[in-house]
């Protein structure tokens, strides 16, 4: 069977995926603190006599947009947005210190504070635990501090934040982690309480580009057809010689 199906057949599948992963996008546009995730293919020749013209289309290293997104005022005090380029620094449910920007905190029953989906927040000296029924204020460099009724506010931690000299890497949890490890707590990273930080997808940009890769796919699938009528028509003369 002749190579351009194989060829076309890579061309297909890379299509695939970039529609996966814009589809993924879209879907969070409105999720806060989230990073558009970037597909990246490269052509490789294939080596062979008579081949040299002919590539495929291989994923290379994938990565995200670390532009940030819109910041909204909400007035909570357990939102914080995270400024310049600074992570917040939580526990997976794996049990490892992982890293996001999406600041909606929260308090669970135990009193420990908890991203919006239940996972611990880190402080300097480990989760922070929140007195039942305090008023919390966080400070610009994460300090937490609580006061239970007209008492004096006390500080009851501060929120680990990092910031990455080199891209982390993201999970299957969505959460991101360094590759040489936990990172350590940067005290010149701020926030911003009181506030979200949107999601930097372009809901816009990305349904152009889910059209964009849709006719891609129609093209490479007109080419597998094209090649197999070829193959066909081969066939049929040759059976009639």
């Amino acid at each position: 069977m002749d190579r351009m199906i194989y060829l076309s057949m890579t061309g297909a599948k890379a299509s695939m995926q970039r529609q996966d992963a814009l589809a993924h996008n879209l879907a969070n546009a409105s999720t806060p603190g989230f990073r558009a995730e970037l597909t990246a293919f490269r052509a490789v020749p294939v080596r062979g006599d008579g081949a040299s013209t002919r590539v495929y289309a291989l994923e290379s290293t994938p990565g995200y947009n670390a532009e940030p997104g819109a910041v909204q005022p909400t007035g909570r005090n357990f939102d914080v947005a995270l400024e310049g380029k600074a992570w917040l620094a939580v526990q997976g449910l794996d049990g490892t210190e992982a890293y996001t920007r999406a600041g909606a905190l929260d308090v669970d029953a135990e009193g420990l504070l908890v991203t919006k989906t239940g996972l611990s927040v880190l402080g300097d000296g480990g989760p922070i635990t929140i007195p039942a029924n305090a008023q919390v204020q966080i400070a610009p460099d994460g300090t937490v501090t609580a006061a239970v009724g007209n008492a004096k506010p006390q500080s009851v931690g501060k929120l680990k934040l990092v910031t990455p000299e080199t891209p982390l890497q993201r999970g299957e949890d969505g959460l991101f982690r360094a590759p040489a490890g936990d990172l350590a707590a940067d005290p010149n990273a701020r926030l911003r309480d009181g506030a979200l930080e949107g999601s930097n997808v372009s809901a816009v940009e990305t349904m152009i580009a889910m059209i964009a890769a849709s006719r891609q796919f129609e093209q490479q699938m007109k080419m597998v057809h094209a090649a197999q009528e070829k193959e066909q028509a081969a066939t049929k003369l040759l059976s009639n010689t």
